[in-house]
C-alpha cells in the first residue's frame, strides 16, 4: 500500500466535493443535450432552449463558486486543492463555451442551422456524457484504467471536432457570398469548437488526478 492509499484510507469519506463535481458534470450533460435539441428545433421554438441553457450555465457557475467556498473552509480535501480548483473550473469552461455558442445563435438570429453545427453539438454532447462518467469514476480513485479509457475517447472526440470545424469553415468561405453570414457562422462554429477543446481540458485534469492517485 503506497502513501496515497494509506492517506485515502485514513481520511474521512468526502461528503462535500464529490457531490458538487457530480452536480456540475450532470448539469453539463443536460446543457449539452439542450443545445443539441435547440439546433434541431424549428427557429420559432429555439428561444425556450436558449433560456434553459442560460439557466444551466448559471447553475454550473454557482456550483463552481460553491466549490471555491468549500475549499476556503475545509482543510481536508479528497485530493490536491489545485486539482479540485482545476477540475471545477474546467467543467465551468465547457459550460461557458456552449452557452457562448447558444448566445451567438440567439444574438445573430441565425436562422439556418448547418449540418456542421448539428454535428459539433452532437460531438460535444457525447464528450460531456463521457466527462460525467469519468467524474463519477473519480469517486474512489481506484479505476485508473476505466478513467484512462474515457479520457482517450474524449480526446478522440476533440480531434473529430477539429476536423468538422476546419471543413465547415472552408465550406463557408467557398460557398457563402454574404460577408455578414460568414461572420455569424464562423462565430458560432468557433464557440462550439472551443467547447470541444475545453472538454479535452477536463479530460486532462481528470487523468492527471487519476495518475496521481493510481
Amino acid at each position: 500500500m503506497n502513501l496515497n492509499s494509506i492517506f485515502q484510507f485514513l481520511v474521512p469519506k468526502d461528503t462535500k466535493f464529490f457531490p458538487l463535481f457530480e452536480q456540475a458534470s450532470s448539469s453539463l450533460v443536460v446543457l449539452a443535450e439542450t443545445l443539441h435539441e435547440a439546433v434541431n428545433a424549428p427557429k420559432e421554438e429555439r428561444e425556450s432552449y436558449f433560456q434553459k441553457i442560460e439557466e444551466l450555465e448559471n447553475k454550473i457557475e454557482g456550483i463552481a463558486h460553491k466549490t471555491q467556498l468549500e475549499l476556503s473552509k475545509n482543510f481536508i480535501t479528497p485530493f490536491d486543492r489545485e486539482d479540485i480548483n482545476a477540475l471545477i473550473k474546467s467543467i465551468d469552461n465547457v459550460a461557458d463555451n456552449m452557452h457562448g455558442a447558444a448566445s451567438r445563435m440567439r444574438l445573430y438570429q441565425v436562422e439556418k442551422i448547418t449540418k456542421s453545427i448539428r454535428k459539433l453539438t452532437e460531438i460535444n454532447l457525447e464528450a460531456c456524457q463521457l466527462i460525467d462518467k469519468a467524474v463519477k469514476e473519480l469517486k474512489d480513485l481506484k479505476n485508473h484504467q476505466s478513467i484512462k479509457s474515457l479520457c482517450k475517447r474524449i480526446n478522440k472526440l476533440e480531434s473529430k471536432g477539429d476536423v468538422v470545424f476546419d471543413k465547415a469553415v472552408a465550406d463557408i468561405f467557398e460557398n457563402e457570398t454574404d460577408a455578414i453570414k460568414i461572420i455569424k457562422y464562423k462565430e458560432v462554429l468557433s464557440a462550439l469548437e472551443m467547447a470541444s477543446d475545453r472538454c479535452k481540458g477536463v479530460s486532462n485534469v481528470i487523468e492527471q488526478i487519476s495518475v496521481k492517485h493510481s
